[in-house]
């Protein structure tokens, strides 16, 4: 959709608490933004890391790409909270019933 020349806002933000990494993304997730989201969710060591995809408005392939890799990295200790929009393209890619994926 155009948006009349300004671009889609995107913002991924971390905060440690303990040992929890809690990474916050919002806006369109793509192959431009895809590998902050991922490099952010890497910044910091932690035990348990949450993906909070809640207020995510578009998810593509790199995207989906980028929470493969954090699933495979960090086995048992990720946990994804998805938007609407996100849990149907996981679920169109297949990926609706992984252990990762906490939908409401």
């Amino acid at each position: 959709m155009d948006q009349g020349g300004v671009p889609p806002v995107f913002s991924a933000s971390a905060e440690v608490d303990g040992g929890h990494l809690r990474v916050v993304v919002t806006g369109e997730v793509d192959m431009a933004t895809a590998d902050t989201m991922f490099q952010t969710a890497l910044r910091d060591p932690a035990e348990r890391i949450t993906l909070d995809l809640r207020a995510v408005t578009f998810f593509d392939s790199a995207a989906i790409h980028a929470v493969v890799r954090l699933a495979q990295r960090h086995p048992g200790t990720l946990a994804v909270l998805p938007s609407r929009q996100v849990s149907r393209v996981l679920d169109i890619a297949g990926l609706g019933d992984q252990s990762w994926l906490h939908t409401a």
